[in-house]
């Protein structure tokens, strides 16, 4: 019986890709979970109406700068979504 060993063969720009892939996903987690954070203190009536504004245009730069980066890197934002197995979609 022989082990066949698999020769890992990396491809610069596809490590680079996914590497950002990653880390994107996790920022864009980061992001949804701010932003529903955001929306429950608006909705609580926690904030001032300065700060309201304030993190709702840091959302949307934040949102602003995904899209660059996704684009960037040729990334969907179904491509941030990954598959947990039986756990289901992370996004």
């Amino acid at each position: 019986m022989t082990t066949q060993r698999r020769k890992v063969e990396l491809d610069p720009d596809t490590v680079e890709r996914d590497l950002a892939r990653l880390v994107l996903t996790v920022v864009e987690l980061l992001r949804q979970l701010m932003e529903r954070q955001a929306l429950r203190r608006v909705e609580g009536g926690d904030l001032t109406e300065e700060q309201e504004e304030r993190i709702g245009l840091t959302l949307m730069l934040l949102e602003d700068r995904m899209e660059l980066l996704r684009t960037r890197f040729g990334l969907e934002p179904e491509d941030l979504n990954l598959d947990l197995g039986p756990l289901g979609p992370l996004l």
